[in-house]
């Protein structure tokens, strides 16, 4: 198994990529880019849209069109490229936090995760948006104590919901209930060393590195693929934490990994190049691509949000 690039145009934040079923083409956003992108992988076409402000996360609506989660709130489009309107206005200040990881859960609520920017306090949080049979939108926090919100997933059986914060290297992992939406049983799944204090990508004679954890995916078996940002890795874990396999990746910032194709087994993952040192860009010269891999077991389809 090897990582092959989808497109060569490269984003600046590759993140939040799904395989929509119905059109079969992958989406993904470029957050430093504030783009929402799409590939027909078939013939290798892509198509770009621009944001007013950057997009942390998108899913598809199961009438048709996208959510997305932008800098200052939550925001439907009806169609591809269509105009936007605002399901919620964002409860943090829009001038240091933003929302940045996110996705549907398997009942069609949509959930997005928050980023604190100056990452000097532990302020974001992890919030769930119901808009289902007509109710008023509103934003219910479920988590928080968190820096940089990513890895946000459920398992097969939609009893346990992953959420990581990047900055702490950690990846907590709760019981849910998805029809009352309540988390309970809050644990550590997986925690990895800190970054090296004065550690560079690249740099000759120092102390290893495997990364920290970002976006992440569940199989159909209930493994727990995470990107390992600055890592050059992608790891596979049980639904025990353990490690099952570590996959290379052609980029120094792998960002969100996402199952599609026809049967799901066709893994793709987004990565960044934005600020990253020349050195490392020549060893990578892909990163911000699109890579995708075949893998033997498949994955959860991207659920839809309803509303």
């Amino acid at each position: 198994m090897s990582w092959q690039p989808v497109v060569t145009e490269p984003s600046a934040l590759g993140e939040s990529p799904f395989w929509h079923p119905d059109e079969q083409l992958l989406y993904w956003i470029d957050i430093d880019g504030q783009k929402i992108k799409r590939c027909d992988v078939s013939t290798g076409t892509v198509e770009s849209w621009a944001m007013p402000s950057e997009p942390g996360c998108i899913a598809p609506a199961r009438s048709g069109g996208l959510v997305i989660a932008l800098r200052d709130g939550i925001y439907r489009a009806l169609a591809w490229a269509g105009a936007i309107t605002q399901l919620v206005k964002a409860g943090h200040d829009s001038a240091t936090t933003r929302f940045n990881d996110g996705k549907a859960d398997p009942l069609g609520r949509f959930w997005a995760g928050t980023i604190f920017e100056p990452r000097t306090a532990a302020s974001a949080e992890l919030l769930s948006l119901d808009c289902r049979g007509g109710k008023a939108p509103a934003l219910e926090c479920k988590a928080g104590s968190a820096t940089v919100a990513n890895g946000l997933a459920w398992s097969p059986d939609a009893k346990t919901l992953y959420w990581a914060d990047t900055t702490r290297h950690t990846v907590r992992a709760w019981d849910w209930d998805a029809g009352s939406n309540a988390m309970s049983n809050e644990r550590v799944f997986q925690q990895w060393p800190l970054k090296p204090t004065n550690w560079h990508a690249g740099a000759p004679g120092q102390v290893a590195y495997g990364g920290r954890p970002d976006g992440a995916a569940v199989d159909a078996l209930g493994n727990y693929y995470v990107a390992m940002f600055e890592g050059a890795r992608l790891l596979k874990l049980s639904p025990a934490g353990a490690l099952l396999a570590e996959f290379a990746v052609p980029a120094q910032c792998p960002t969100m990994p996402c199952f599609g194709g026809a049967d799901l087994k066709t893994l793709y993952l987004t990565t960044a190049r934005h600020k990253r040192p020349e050195s490392e860009l020549q060893r990578f010269p892909h990163s911000g691509c699109v890579f995708s891999m075949r893998v033997e077991v498949p994955g959860l389809a991207v659920n839809f949000f309803e509303g």
